[in-house]
């Protein structure tokens, strides 16, 4: 029977309670083999993560500053587990290691890896299995380049014969040793790698929720939860803002081939999401799967006459937003002007620079630049064949009082992205979730 590759994140390891309902977990199902562990994350509303702990460790080192006292909080939560769980670990030891290191030169990736480092062996002590350093099989450029088929084939190897292991996420290192970690929430992408390196026949990414709902519960409340979507669909929500996964850990194990299922640590019994190439039949029939959104975007307004004559008119355009690391969201267009979505916070860094070049080397009649706008995508495989999915989410929108800024589909006909002001995000989500439920 093929493996399953079981990831549990910061909220499941936050303590030594969670421990023993991962272990529960674990145990209940002998092909639960490969574990992937989190930094201990939050136990209450008021506490602090142990990776920002680390990063305040760093930020601390590199201003001259004592860390000690941030270095002791962290070796209080990780104490703390070890006592109440009686695992035989030399902690102080581990932290002598990464506080010598802090000292000599400070290095922020590796810093903010030690979490998932120290949690992922208290896990293998607990289990009683053997720990798989990341660092010695996830692999990174010398600049941080994630290197996919190196890391495939270096798991492979280290976890062939292995009959079970706890590996930490979120990090990897090159071949001079030194760590790189992958985006906040990277250990979801070391849990599909583990995944496809050990062709699992299921890949279980157990959080605090039961499972990917069917929009966000802090505007709708009590949303439905989704219980079959495909990788195109995570792909479409996650981008727009449905973070029970990271986006990027849908690439290896859809690769491969290998279904995602959303679980609850919490609630071990609920089947939570389950993400796959093929969906049944009723999931498949559905007309929309969820509606995602998120803030943050802006405009760039290019107005050029003749501009449907001119070859390479929008290629000069999005060239000038790549060479200052800008990418572009969405691209509608007309035959006298072209709308370029990009994210706020990106062309803020750059916004003056991009704009005088556009102007020096294209001489638009009109340029501009709109911010505030939210993004909203109501996304469903089964959208493309149902008459006036389109019409309902206009006129709800219409009915709120909602005024649409931009309209943008995609040619498979999986999504409808909206473009709305940011004060009105919330207010369009709503009317869009109410009017599909009817």
């Amino acid at each position: 029977m093929k493996p399953i590759v079981a990831k549990f994140g910061g909220s499941s390891l936050a303590d030594a309670a969670q421990f023993r309902k991962v272990a529960d977990i674990v145990r209940a199902d002998a092909d639960r083999r490969f574990v992937v562990a989190s930094a201990p994350g939050k136990r209450n509303a008021a506490d602090t993560k142990v990776t920002d702990l680390l990063y305040r460790c760093y930020e601390l080192a590199t201003q001259g500053q004592d860390a000690a006292p941030a270095l002791a909080l962290i070796r209080a939560r990780f104490a703390q587990i070890m006592d109440e769980l009686s695992i035989d670990f030399p902690l102080d030891e581990e932290l002598g290691v990464i506080a010598a290191q802090l000292a000599a030169a400070p290095a922020r990736d590796y810093m903010a890896s030690r979490g998932e480092y120290l949690n992922a062996k208290l896990l293998a002590a607990y289990l009683g299995v053997p720990f798989v350093d990341a660092a010695n099989t996830v692999r990174f450029s010398g600049d941080g380049r994630f290197i996919a088929e190196g890391t495939n084939e270096a798991l492979a190897t280290a976890l062939r014969g292995v009959e079970r292991a706890v590996i930490p996420g979120f990090y990897g290192a090159d071949e001079a040793g030194r760590i790189h970690t992958f985006t906040r929430g990277g250990s979801d992408v070391t849990g599909a790698l583990v995944a496809r390196a050990v062709n699992a026949r299921l890949y279980e990414n157990w959080t605090d929720v039961s499972g990917m709902l069917f929009t966000d519960p802090r505007i709708v409340p009590n949303p439905d939860t989704i219980r079959h979507i495909s990788y195109r669909e995570l792909r479409e929500l996650s981008y727009m803002g449905a973070s029970v996964l990271h986006e990027d850990a849908v690439f290896p194990a859809r690769a491969a081939g290998i279904p995602i299922n959303i679980r609850n640590t919490n609630r071990p019994a609920d089947a939570g999401t389950m993400i796959s190439h093929d969906l049944p039949p009723a999931a498949a029939q559905r007309p929309v799967t969820g509606v995602a959104g998120r803030k943050g975007f802006s405009t760039l307004l290019v107005e050029q006459s003749l501009m449907n004559n001119e070859i390479g008119f929008g290629a000069r355009l999005l060239n000038i937003l790549a060479a200052h690391g800008v990418p572009f969201e969405h691209c509608p267009t007309g035959i006298d002007t072209i709308s370029v979505v990009v994210d706020t916070a990106a062309l803020d860094a750059c916004r003056e620079a991009v704009l005088r070049q556009i102007e020096l080397q294209m001489h638009p009649d009109h340029l501009s630049v709109e911010d505030g706008l939210a993004m909203i995508a109501v996304v469903g495989h089964g959208m493309g064949g149902q008459r006036g999915i389109a019409a309902r989410i206009f006129s709800a929108v219409a009915e709120a009082g909602v005024n649409i800024r931009m309209i943008d589909q995609g040619s498979s006909e999986l999504n409808i992205i909206i473009g709305v002001d940011e004060a009105d995000y919330e207010a369009a989500v709503r009317a869009i979730c109410e009017k599909l439920r009817k």
